[in-house]
């Protein structure tokens, strides 16, 4: 069979809300093919299909998508995170 994962990661570096860093990573059978990195503002393939369909993801509405991601689940969350 196979593996197909996707994670989306918010990194908090400081309470300033331009300190949030989004990583979404799409690994297929324990490779890592796209990663998206809010600070880059693009996807980025790290495999031959990766690096195709990072190119036109990055062309599409995937790219709002993800920074969309950013606004409403890690901004919107920032507080929750330095509370604890």
């Amino acid at each position: 069979g196979y593996f197909y994962h996707m994670m989306r990661q918010c990194r908090y570096s400081s309470k300033d809300l331009q300190g949030i860093e989004l990583i979404t990573s799409y690994v297929f059978n324990q490779a890592e093919n796209i990663r998206f990195n809010s600070t880059v503002g693009k996807f980025v393939g790290y495999t031959e299909h990766g690096v195709k369909n990072a190119e036109a993801w990055n062309k599409g509405p995937e790219l709002a998508g993800e920074l969309g991601v950013l606004e409403r689940f890690c901004k919107h969350n920032a507080d929750l995170h330095y509370s604890t």
